[in-house]
């Protein structure tokens, strides 16, 4: 059974106390809501620590009565000694678990970028499809899906769509959905039944405040267009479209609602999102040959799924797990099959590497 650094478990106890006492005896404002989320970070490690020390000391009584002599009690000991190892190694892996360094970004909301890649037509229904799925798994977890930005398909479905999805935990299961999705299936307008191959990218920003990334104004140009419409009344005849471009960069964010304050708001919370994972990745780059052979490095550009409709199949490239439950994944219900998988993997990795000293 692995060891665990008691040292550590101990201090995480002792500031777990502490911030109780410091919530209990009245915290200052400014200081409650940080002691409170603090709190609520420790709450879960800190309860498997006292059932982990716990346990300890019950099987040191329990080998005191195994070595007492009494032949019943010995058994007895025996017996409750292999209940306790096996609920030892149990809390032992999962406090591993919980002592692995945290994304920072885990517990953000997220922006959702959809768009349809090779394939055409077919490419932005499967976008479309994709989009649907995640509005349902959302649905699932009482995460809310707002629309920012739609190109619709010419024959149903997305070119591009761009959503916020908010709610705890968001980004924490959604990241590792970024990269390209791979269809396999015959589309409506394929009148000989043949199979066609189509992609659709998905990308998953996480949401940030201003205080997370700093735009100087000087650094962004604002432009404002007409809004295209759909025709007839629907067409936005004011320029209330707004594009926003970071000079640094050269990042283009678009927003074409009705409103251009709104519009205006709307396109800096995708530009924050766009910077803050451009840095992620900037920050990252010195460990890259250890993200490749990680699941959930974010990569865009990777193909991370296939989807293959005539057999009722999902396959993830990353683990090699293939789910025959098509429908229940585009439905959104069995998503979490692939998603609790790949956050597995993800976390034996990073277990692996603690272990080696990495």
């Amino acid at each position: 059974m692995p060891t665990l650094p008691q040292d550590k478990l101990d201090a995480l106890e002792m500031r777990f106390d502490y911030i109780e006492a410091a919530l209990a005896g009245g915290a200052a404002p400014d200081e409650l809501a940080r002691l409170s989320k603090e709190h609520s970070d420790l709450t879960e490690i800190v309860t498997q620590i006292r059932a982990y020390k716990k346990a300890l000391r019950d099987r040191v009584e329990a080998e005191a009565l195994l070595k007492s002599g009494e032949r019943d009690m010995a058994e007895m000991a025996a017996a409750e000694i292999e209940d306790l190892d096996e609920t030892l190694e149990g809390l032992v892996q999962s406090i591993r678990i919980l002592l692995l360094p945290r994304d920072a970004a885990d517990e953000k909301s997220i922006i959702l970028e959809i768009r349809g890649g090779t394939g055409g037509d077919e490419a932005a229904l499967f976008a479309g499809d994709l989009f649907r799925m995640y509005e349902r798994y959302a649905a699932a977890r009482g995460w809310t899906v707002s629309v920012m930005e739609e190109s619709p398909g010419e024959v149903g479905g997305f070119k591009e769509i761009i959503a916020n999805v908010s709610g705890k935990g968001v980004y924490a299961r959604m990241k590792y959905e970024s990269g390209v999705h791979r269809v396999q299936r015959v589309p409506a307008t394929e009148a000989s039944g043949r199979i066609h191959t189509s992609a659709a990218t998905v990308a998953v920003l996480p949401e940030v405040e201003d205080i997370d990334i700093d735009i100087r104004p000087e650094d962004i140009r604002i432009d404002t267009m007409r809004a295209s419409g759909a025709g007839g009344q629907h067409v936005n005849t004011t320029d209330s479209a707004v594009r926003i471009t970071h000079l640094p960069t050269g990042i283009v964010v678009t927003s074409a609602l009705k409103s251009q304050h709104q519009n205006r708001a709307q396109a800096m919370v995708v530009l924050r999102a766009r910077l803050y994972e451009q840095q992620r990745e900037e920050r990252d780059s010195a460990r890259s040959a250890e993200r490749k052979g990680q699941v959930g490095s974010g990569d865009r550009s990777e193909r991370i799924r296939t989807y293959n409709f005539p057999q009722g199949r999902v396959t993830d490239h990353r683990i090699n797990l293939t789910l025959y439950k098509l429908d229940k994944v585009m439905a959104g219900e069995a998503l979490d099959e692939l998603i609790e998988a790949l956050i597995t993997e993800h976390q034996a990795a990073q277990l692996a590497a603690m272990e080696q000293g990495n």
